[in-house]
């Protein structure tokens, strides 16, 4: 724990790495001007004034605008990490160096990453920013007597999504969450274009292949996946896709893509990327029969989609070759498997995650979503929530103002016969 003078709180890797990451931030801001009227505006009417705020998210560039856009609307906040190898250490010390509360260090153990969540909680939170739902999930188990403290939260990524879902089955979402994901001006563009080009920038970094030739095998056509796939295909790659739901799976075929079981995949795969945010995607018996020398990796939320436990059972290793880079040893064929990022993220864990002009989009729904919570506290009812339908299409008239593009407009009539049902044939 560190202490600066005036008593603010944090644990980071190095304050001395402030300049450069305020740079790196400054860099990102040029390419979010979507969420830098939004901060503007923040900044004129302060709605957030004196609002708490924990922030578990990607501590990266592109979150470091979405930090400063919170502050300039009156906001306390806190901001950890929501992966233990996403921080982007020189990131941290700026939002610091700025007054802002950070725990989060790139490469943090579990036990730090779970003691940073906790911290988090003791400020007493009224709206929490998750990314994955860990925040919300130790509030129930752990907290139960601050939720009452809670105006609400948002949450990022389809795996928090699935799981506040889950919690509302069961009885244990007592306040409103809005599911900033199932925005279209978020899972349609950060989902597809974000994660096709930050995974695909993550495995070069980590490994400098050439993807042209190889045959790689996504795992999961959702969203994610989806832009995985386009974007492998547009290196010159033999791309097959795994799904298990049928009209995904359907919709892969009809782009092109050989569509077939991981039992089939395995044998013919050199690169495998998981997007599905399922547990187990590839399995130890996928594992001990893949290729000598295959490279497998992970884009979903959580590391549980390569079964690493099981591959430490049945292989020697980890080697560690390059920096996120690891050799296992299967003992018994004597084939070698490389996985990459621990299975962890690895777009923001060898990379940089996405770029910013795609999380311009991503973190204008959160600032939003948040100054929707504050402005309808008490009137919104318990559960998932998306926000409403016009501040999804004013972010995406905002993003298009940015790019310089101009679209039509309908006129009086044809709205009227749009609504109506009186004219045809």
């Amino acid at each position: 724990m560190t202490r600066t003078a005036d008593h603010l709180e944090f644990e980071i890797k190095d304050a001395l790495l402030a300049d450069a990451g305020a740079q790196r931030i400054d860099w990102a801001a040029r390419e979010m001007p979507v969420l830098r009227l939004v901060r503007d505006r923040f900044a004129r009417e302060q709605p957030l004034q004196g609002v708490r705020i924990v922030a578990c998210v990607h501590v990266t560039t592109e979150t470091g605008n979405l930090a400063r856009a919170l502050k300039a609307g009156g906001a306390d906040s806190v901001v950890i990490a929501s992966n233990p190898l996403s921080t982007q250490d020189d990131v941290a010390a700026a939002l610091v160096a700025e007054g802002i509360r950070v725990y989060a260090i790139k490469g943090e153990d579990t036990v730090t990453y779970n003691r940073h969540v906790r911290i988090a909680l003791d400020s007493r939170p009224q709206i929490i920013i998750d990314d994955g739902a860990d925040v919300i999930a130790t509030l129930i188990k752990e907290r139960k007597e601050q939720m009452g403290d809670l105006i609400g939260s948002t949450e990022e990524t389809t795996t928090g999504v699935n799981r506040l879902r889950a919690m509302q089955q069961d009885g244990q979402l007592s306040f409103p969450a809005i599911a900033v994901n199932d925005s279209q001006t978020k899972h349609l563009f950060d989902n597809r274009y974000g994660t096709g080009q930050s995974t695909i920038d993550g495995i070069l970094r980590a490994t400098n292949l050439l993807i042209a030739g190889r045959t790689v095998v996504v795992v999961g056509f959702g969203m994610c996946g989806r832009g995985v796939a386009m974007r492998a295909r547009g290196l010159g790659a033999k791309v097959i896709v795994t799904e298990v739901d049928p009209i995904r799976a359907v919709e892969a075929a009809m782009e092109g893509y050989q569509v077939m079981p991981m039992e089939k995949a395995v044998e013919a795969g050199d690169l495998f990327i998981t997007v599905t945010g399922n547990r187990d995607v590839i399995h130890t018996r996928h594992l001990e029969r893949m290729k000598d020398g295959a490279v497998v990796c992970n884009s979903g939320h959580f590391d549980v989609e390569i079964d690493l436990a099981g591959l430490k059972l049945i292989a020697d290793g980890p080697k560690l070759l390059r920096p996120f880079v690891e050799e296992y040893r299967i003992r018994s064929t004597g084939r070698h498997v490389i996985v990459l990022g621990e299975g962890r993220l690895s777009n923001l864990a060898a990379a940089e995650g996405h770029p910013a002009s795609v999380m311009d989009m991503s973190f204008a729904n959160q600032a939003l979503a948040v100054e929707h919570l504050v402005k309808n506290r008490s009137r919104l009812s318990a559960g998932v929530h998306i926000l409403p339908a016009h501040i999804d299409q004013d972010i995406a008239r905002l993003k298009l103002m940015a790019m310089g593009i101009s679209i039509d407009e309908m006129s009086d009539s044809q709205r009227a016969y749009l609504g109506g049902w009186e004219l045809g044939t």
